[in-house]
């Protein structure tokens, strides 16, 4: 299978689907088009999927949209456990995580992804405040209903589809310097932990390339998180 992704360091509709893969260990290949280059449109046109990433192809299948991928994952690999087993917590896993496809637009817009730097914590608007409240209470939730009990430390025990789908918002908080109550700092800690993620991150500290809303007249305080 081939993953078809952007930058590591930005792309936060990338990430979802790689992260899931290779904390599932279901094998792919990545072709990495650049954002904000001349070959961005023309590489991802043409595979006929669109004009975003991520597109999966699997043979003569090929599959775009976040969630879609996951849900095609899900009936290609049922021995992984894309999404969790429990009928109840896999319909919550499924809820919250198209509320994540379809919401957060305060969020997503004020506050975009970005794995080379971390800014200092400051009032960043009432839709990102609004946010910010709704996305930790849909982790707690889950984690008292579901995750806790299941053992494990993800939003229902082991690393699902779920928490693919919030990766790019532990990584938004961890940027931003927003506060999170203990039990969100705990999930937020074992998603940044997560050998994927570590994997994803420090290929995205390495990247040539530079997109425009890294060139913000915020100063850093320092690295997205010191090792």
């Amino acid at each position: 299978m081939k993953l078809v992704i952007a930058n590591k360091a930005y792309s936060s509709w990338s990430l979802r689907p790689w992260i899931l893969m290779r904390a599932l260990d279901i094998p792919f290949e990545e072709d990495l088009i650049p954002l904000d280059t001349p070959e961005f449109r023309p590489r991802v046109s043409a595979y006929q999927a669109g004009s975003t990433v991520p597109i999966l192809v699997d043979g003569d299948v090929t599959v775009w949209e976040s969630l879609a991928i996951m849900d095609y994952l899900a009936d290609r690999f049922p021995e992984k456990r894309v999404w969790p087993e429990d009928i109840k917590a896999r319909a919550f896993a499924r809820t919250i995580s198209a509320e994540m496809h379809a919401g957060f637009r305060g969020l997503r817009s004020a506050c975009p992804m970005n794995l080379r730097k971390r800014f200092a914590a400051m009032d960043r608007g009432e839709l990102v405040a609004k946010d910010v409240a709704r996305v930790t209470q849909l982790w707690s939730r889950a984690r008292e209903s579901f995750g806790a009990s299941a053992g494990g430390p993800f939003l229902f025990g082991a690393f699902t589809a779920a928490d693919a789908m919030f990766a790019p918002v532990v990584t938004r908080l961890q940027t931003y310097s927003i506060a999170a109550p203990g039990p969100a700092r705990a999930y937020m800690d074992a998603v940044l932990d997560h050998p994927a993620f570590v994997e994803w991150q420090e290929a995205g500290m390495s990247e040539p390339w530079v997109v425009a809303h890294d060139e913000v007249d915020e100063p850093a305080i320092g690295p997205f998180r010191a090792k």
